[in-house]
């Protein structure tokens, strides 16, 4: 899905349930106005790495 695509889905809560994690996470961490206007790629591999992290962690806590 591209940018805008995912964005539109995004605001429209028409999202699967994995990508809502991710940007419920980037809101989280302060980075989703930064996702929204430059899409995943313009965050930083640290970023990156701590919202994968992150949902690493969340859908192993769903799973018990």
């Amino acid at each position: 899905m591209n940018k805008e695509k995912e964005v539109e889905a995004y605001l429209k809560n028409e999202l699967p349930e994995e990508e809502k994690l991710k940007y419920e996470i980037a809101q989280e961490l302060g980075v989703l106005d930064k996702v929204l206007e430059g899409g995943w790629k313009s965050l930083s591999a640290k970023e990156t790495g701590r919202i994968g992290g992150l949902v690493a962690s969340k859908r192993k806590e769903n799973e018990r």
